[in-house]
């Protein structure tokens, strides 16, 4: 468990560091999602072989609702997470908070709904395939997308440890809980039809046989 919680804090760490050095090095919303999204894809190459490379709290929720996670992991991998996340933000000083540049419940909308997304094209690859270098290259590159297109009206966080690092550093408090509850939210939804989908597909199947 040491090994896999020690990934988890890495991991995290990694991306919440290279992620808030982008938006440090005042690097254009391009730039910036790219290199979440390269952080994100150099983490799962790297661990998911040791922890899942989860580096989520959202992820990780999702993934135990459907039985990717084992109940007793779950609150290790979620502490493990946001000490990484800390270290990371730690390091690069106070920059890359999130914060919402639109109304409120605009916000709220777009963390749900991108969350939501990348938690669902985390299912779809895999359940498509074990290949580590195509769930990263995927996972990878969603993240990069979402945080591309919606980086500038929330931050994209989709990660409550990704805002609660830098923004605890940064003294940015008060939007913690709204992100870690929206983020969660979406996650759970997402987990909840894939739960939906396995049932309809394997309903399916038993009526063919």
């Amino acid at each position: 468990m040491l090994k896999r919680l020690g990934a988890e804090f890495l991991g995290t760490a990694l991306m919440v560091f290279l992620g808030c050095l982008s938006i440090k090095l005042e690097m254009s919303n391009l730039l910036i999602s790219s290199t979440f999204g390269i952080a994100v894809f150099i983490a799962i190459l790297v661990l998911r072989n040791t922890s899942g490379a989860h580096i989520n709290p959202a992820v990780s929720i999702a993934f135990y609702r459907s039985n990717h996670l084992e109940k007793n992991a779950l609150l290790p991998y979620i502490f493990a997470q946001l000490l990484g996340a800390l270290a990371g933000a730690l390091i690069v000083g106070q920059h890359g908070f999130t914060n919402f540049k639109v109304d409120l419940g605009v916000g709220i909308i777009i963390e749900v709904m991108i969350t939501f997304l990348l938690m669902m094209g985390i299912y779809f690859i895999i359940s498509k395939t074990d290949d580590t270098r195509i769930v990263a290259l995927w996972v990878g590159f969603v993240v990069a997308l979402l945080a591309f297109f919606f980086g500038p009206y929330t931050g994209a966080s989709m990660n409550p440890a990704r805002t609660f690092g830098p923004n605890l550093i940064s003294g940015e408090i008060s939007v913690i809980p709204i992100y870690w509850i929206t983020t969660i939210i979406g996650a759970v939804l997402a987990s909840q039809c894939y739960k939906i989908l396995e049932k309809s597909k394997l309903n399916s199947n038993i009526d063919r046989v």
